[in-house]
Parts: structure tokens; sequence; C-alpha cells
């Protein structure tokens, strides 16, 4: 209802929703955004964050070595899964099951193999992308169902932000070509408005696709009504062929033959085998083998392809089956038959999840991220320069505004600092340390919360650009850091294709640049306010009187951020 009496408009209702739709999850939507955003290069942290495995390069014979390896390592298993070195991995990661063990991951043994000479390497414990990537959705520091569930809430807060945001700035595309530097409010304004119209459709799709991707868990009642509660039923459904074997089959040999029955045999040579991958994917190529009941007769090899561009099929990855003993064709590549509307969800989840994307295409998905999360920090931050003057009316700061200036610094900034200061960790902590990778991850939570405290003890403005600074450094000095503690510096890891290893030192210092630039611009304005204020030679200085105190104060607040 408006002053005079009369109800409020679409516009003004929509102005109200978008506001405390955005604030009040503001805080938790930016954290997910920037640590979703960091996510597409998930697979490039990991491996950034294992520098023993820096050494490994990718050879002709790979596969080769890596069956080499297996037999050496793992001769008594009942299978084996390689996944071979590419764009986003440097070394194989080798999986194997021995007789007996527990069923699921639990059961499984693991090691990296160098791909040069199939050797097997030690690397240092530690979580990785892995870590950012399940906090992106899970939060991490409560059981994963709630975290899930949080996430979902403020997703759908964050979709409802989005379009009563459109519907609120009528002249929404107008403005984006508009931006008044040092307006105070209207600049904030502008920015706000630029950075959420430059990837709007990435910022719809992105919210939209991780609602999808929470479906079955935010709305499970149709599922329920169709398979009558059984929801393993629906999801095997949905897998297709990638259902699980059978109660029984031992370990997915053939048929299902049991132990005793089994006939000890040479493996085929798995050259050919390749060769008629190879020539069936030609663009994409092998990506991994899976080798059931290895030094059988029974034994089979499985070859998958490497990651597919297509969206349609996303979690369908084309297979060849081969028998090991004489490395006959079992059963070639057979098209998956997807109907129209796991196509449509696939499309919109695989978008999201950004797993198709070549190197190109990820480092577009990664600036539209950037870009996302400047756009919720510009909102959390135009909140309080909006209400500079009632602050400068009551001639003091509320207890309620003072709060969200300490939550906006210590979780933008602060998250930006506890990221450098996680990547940071992992090469301080010692390699052979006992649960190193739990406190890699305590270490960042530490020094987020010190980052939430930092602010209440310092100025406002004071506050972002010390927070801001050092996660500039931090991020800047990443790469040099990575070529002082074993990692491969920039100039091994680009002439020799480890793209994963340069893609990371590559992203840390676009986020050095990003975070110098904002605080160039933080600077900047202050120092030409001091420089103004500074009295001239010979002119009487005024008489300090606690109003003009008030007054500079408040002068000083609406020139921060």
């Amino acid at each position: 209802m408006r002053a005079d009496g009369k109800p409020e408009g679409l516009r003004q209702s929509m102005s109200w929703l978008h506001t405390w739709s955005g604030l009040l999850l503001g805080w938790l939507l930016y954290a997910v955004f920037f640590t979703g955003t960091l996510s597409y290069f998930r697979d490039e942290i990991t491996d950034w964050m294992r520098p023993e495995l820096h050494q490994s390069v990718a050879g002709e014979d790979m596969v080769q070595r890596g069956v080499e390896a297996m037999q050496r390592i793992a001769p008594t298993a009942t299978t084996w899964t390689l996944s071979f070195p590419g764009p986003r991995q440097t070394a194989i990661a080798a999986s194997w099951r021995e007789p007996g063990a527990a069923a699921g991951r639990a059961g499984m043994k693991r090691a990296e193999l160098d791909a040069a000479t199939g050797e097997r390497l030690d690397a240092r414990e530690t979580r990785g992308g892995s870590f950012l990537y399940r906090f992106h959705f899970e939060l991490y520091a409560m059981p994963r169902i709630w975290g899930r569930w949080i996430v979902g809430i403020a997703t759908m807060l964050m979709f409802v932000a989005i379009i009563t945001g459109v519907i609120t700035h009528k002249k929404i595309f107008t403005d984006f070509f508009t931006f008044r530097p040092r307006k105070g409010q209207r600049s904030w304004l502008d920015a706000h408005n630029a950075t959420a119209v430059l990837a709007l459709p990435f910022h719809i799709v992105i919210t939209f696709s991780g609602l999808l991707l929470f479906m079955n868990m935010l709305m499970p009642w149709g599922i329920q009504a169709a398979y009558n509660g059984d929801t393993s039923a629906y999801f095997s459904e949905m897998r297709g062929n990638r259902q699980a074997p059978a109660p029984g089959a031992a370990g997915g040999r053939r048929g299902g033959a049991p132990a005793q029955q089994e006939v000890p045999a040479r493996m085929a040579a798995i050259g050919p085998m390749l060769a008629q991958a190879q020539q069936t994917w030609p663009d994409t190529g092998v990506g991994s083998m899976t080798v059931n009941a290895p030094g059988t007769a029974q034994a089979t090899v499985e070859l998958r392809e490497r990651g597919g561009s297509s969206l349609i099929n996303r979690g369908i990855s084309g297979s060849m089956t081969f028998d090991g003993a004489t490395g006959e064709l079992l059963k070639g590549p057979a098209s998956a038959d997807v109907s129209w509307v796991r196509a449509t969800n696939n499309v919109f989840t695989s978008v999201h999840l950004g797993r198709f994307a070549e190197p190109a295409l990820r480092w577009l998905l990664f600036l539209s991220g950037v870009v996302g999360t400047l756009m919720a920090a510009t909102g959390m931050v135009l909140w309080v320069v909006k209400r500079l003057p009632e602050r400068r009316k009551l001639g003091r700061t509320p207890w309620g505004h003072r709060l969200v200036e300490v939550l906006n610094v210590g979780s933008i900034a602060g998250l930006s600092l506890a990221t450098a200061a996680y990547f940071w960790l992992n090469r301080l902590i010692p390699a052979g340390m006992s649960a190193r990778s739990d406190w890699e991850i305590r270490g960042f939570f530490v020094v987020w919360l010190l980052c939430l405290l930092h602010p209440m003890v310092r100025p406002h403005r004071k506050a972002w650009c010390e927070q801001l600074a050092l996660a500039t450094l931090l991020f800047a000095l990443l790469p040099l850091l990575n070529a002082m503690t074993g990692g491969a510096s920039l100039l091994q890891s680009i002439p020799g294709g480890q793209w994963s290893i340069a893609g990371f030192d590559l992203m840390m210092l676009a986020l050095a640049l990003v975070h110098g630039v904002i605080v160039w611009w933080l600077l900047k304005p202050a120092a030409g306010k001091a420089a103004a204020a500074k009295p001239a030679a010979g002119r009487s200085q005024p008489v300090a009187t606690p109003a003009a105190a008030s007054t500079a104060t408040l002068a000083a607040v609406e020139s921060a951020p």
C-alpha cells in the first residue's frame, strides 16, 4: 500500500519482492554462484592440487602402460577401471576391486599412474575441486540433505529475484548501455543492471537448470505416484543401458560365471581394440576402459568414449565391449534411445554442469559465472547504498545496516580470500600429514570466519580494500607457488600440453585481475577525495563540531561501496 492509501502497482510490488528475496539469501546465493563458477574447472583444480601428478605426460602407448601396471598392481582383482589423461586430466586414474570386497565405492581401491611409464604415483590427500563443487550445492558443514534443501530453496528465490528484477526495471536493456561513474547509488544501480543484462540468458538458464537438478528432491510426488514409492526403479529405468549388474553376477563377469569356473588366460592385445574404437569415435577417442575378470578366459574389455559434445545424451557415453581373451568385438556402440522429456531435461542440466564444454566454451561459461557473481555482489552493496539517505537523516548507522555491511564484506571479499587460502594451504600443509584434506577445509572456514570478524573492527571501506587486496595478491602468486612447490609451471605446462594445470594457473591470474581492478576502483576515488579535502595554504580551518564530524562521517560512508 502506498503512502496515499492507493494499492501498489505490479512494478512496485515486484521491486519489494526483488529487494528482499535478493537480500535475505543474497550472501548464500553469492557463495553458491562463486563456488559454482569455480566448479567449471573442478577437474583442473583437483589436478593442480596434486603436484605429484604433474610429471605425468600422456603418450601414444599410455593405454598399454596402464594395462601392464594393473597386471602388476592388482593381478587377482575381479575388475579394473582406467580413466585416461585428456585436456582436463594429467595422469591415469585407476581403480579395482579385489575378490570379496564390499559392494559400492567402499570396496574399490584406487591409484594414480604415470601416463608415460605406468609407474604408481603417490599423490597427496586432498579434496581438490570436489570440495568447492560439493559446497556449491550441499554447503558441506551440515547433513547433505539439509544442505541440498537450503540451496534448492535459495535457488528458487534466485529465480524469483531474476524474474522480478526484469519486471521491476522497465528500461533495463536501455540502462545496460548507460553507466554513470562516481554517482553513488546511480553508479551501483547501473553496474547491477549491466551485469544482470550482460549474461541474462545465462542467469535464467543456470538457475532454472539448477532447479531441474533438484527436481527429484524438491518435487518427488510424481515419481512416487508413478513407481509406487520405489524411486530406485525410476532411476534404474532412467539410466537405461547403464543399469547395475543383476545380483549374483560376480563382479560383472560375463554370464555371472562363478570364480571357481574361471580358466586362466592371457589378455588379448589391446592395440587392435583401440584402433577399432578410434575408427568409431574419431573426434573424441577412448576416455576410459573397464576389464571384467582380468586374466581369465571369461574376461571382457569395455572401452568407453571420451565425454562427447551431445547435450541430449548427458550421462550416456558410447561404449564397445570386446572378448578379453580373443579380442573379438562382442557388442558395438548402440545409439541411446532418449525420450523427448529426458532429452529436454538433459539439455538444460548439461548446460548447468558444463561437462560437455570444450576449453573455449568452458572459459565462456566461467566468465558468465564471474558476471553472475558480480551481479549478486553489486545487488547486495546496492541495498546498503540506497539506504545512505536514511542514515544521513538519522545521523547514525542503524545496527541492521551495519550488520549488512559486515556480512557483505565477509561474504563477498572474505569468500575470495578463503578460497585463495584453501589453495595456499594445499601447498603449505605437509604432504604426508594425517587427515590433511580435512585441515585444508578447516583452514578455508577459519580464514572465512576471520574475514567475517575483520570488518567489525575496521572502517567499512578499508575492510573492503584490505581483504580484496590480500585476495588479489594470493591469487596472483599461486602460479609462482605452484612452480616453487613441485608443480608444473606455465612455462612447462603450456608447451607440454598439460592444459588442466595451465588452465588453473590462468584462472587464478584472471581472478587476480578481477579483484585487482576492484581494489584499484575503490582506492582511486578515496585518493581523489583525500586530495580535495586537503586545505589550501593560508586558508583558515573550520571549527570541528559534532555536527560537522557527523556530516564528514556520513560523507565518507556515502563514498564507500
